[in-house]
């Protein structure tokens, strides 16, 4: 046989055997060859919480800010890095990393009055969109 020839019989039977997977799998073949969408966070669905939302700038008074990693499926992910980063106050780290609900905690306290904004960063790269505001007065 002709090398034109091998070569063609080669590219057929590559087609057919991309044709057959796509068959069995019934999925896309990007979807097989991307990474798992169950274990990259979204900025969307991802959530934070926080607890009181009103407290004295009195240095001692915590507000508990949570944050929940979850994937476009609202689905948590664990083993992720959550940074949190405020206008005001102080922050204290109670657990970075994601448990198996998808929860990180935080506390943060202020000796100065006015209002706390804080945001969250999952693994120094997806910023959740929503974001929280914490008052410290009187």
């Amino acid at each position: 046989m002709d090398k034109k020839l091998i070569g063609l019989v080669i590219v057929f039977f590559l087609a057919f055997g991309l044709f057959i997977s796509i068959l069995v799998f019934q999925q896309p073949i990007t979807k097989l060859t991307k990474a798992k969408e169950e274990f990259s966070p979204s900025l969307t669905k991802s959530l934070i919480f926080a607890w009181p939302l009103s407290l004295p700038a009195d240095g001692k008074s915590e507000s508990t800010i949570n944050v929940f990693v979850r994937n476009e499926k609202e689905e948590p992910i664990n083993n992720k890095r959550v940074t949190l980063t405020t206008t005001l106050g102080t922050i204290k780290e109670s657990q970075p990393i994601s448990d198996k609900q998808g929860k990180t905690e935080f506390k943060i306290i202020s000796e100065t009055e006015g209002k706390a904004e804080l945001k969250a960063v999952i693994d120094n790269s997806i910023e959740i969109a929503q974001k929280v505001s914490v008052q410290f007065g009187q």
